[in-house]
């Protein structure tokens, strides 16, 4: 990808849509959030993003996010694919992951 200047993306003009950004509603952004799994419906405490958001955030492909992360392939499938109940130990697993990628890769690569 290549790299950009702040003076070159603001000559480009962009490619924000101004009207349709300026009609989204706090009920579009809410229902959004349900959908990333980035909302808040469980408490301060509870909330973490879905391993599928976690990972597109990354910018990763299921298998390299699993080889990151140290679980089997399947096993992130199933958490993305909803087939199993995440604990808490993944969902905090998440959390770090969403907030803090550089540190757990800095973690990781220690260990």
């Amino acid at each position: 990808m290549a790299r950009m200047t702040l003076d070159q993306i603001w000559a480009s003009g962009g490619r924000v849509d101004r009207a349709r950004l300026d009609a989204t509603t706090d009920a579009d952004i809410a229902g959004q959030a349900r959908e990333d799994g980035t909302d808040t419906p469980l408490g301060p405490h509870e909330v973490y993003p879905t391993p599928a958001t976690v990972r597109r955030h990354l910018g990763l492909t299921q298998t390299a996010i699993a080889d990151l992360v140290g679980v089997p392939v399947a096993t992130w499938r199933n958490w993305e694919q909803g087939r199993v109940t995440l604990d808490p130990a993944v969902r905090t697993l998440l959390r770090v992951l969403w907030r803090e990628p550089d540190a757990f890769k800095r973690a990781m690569a220690a260990a």
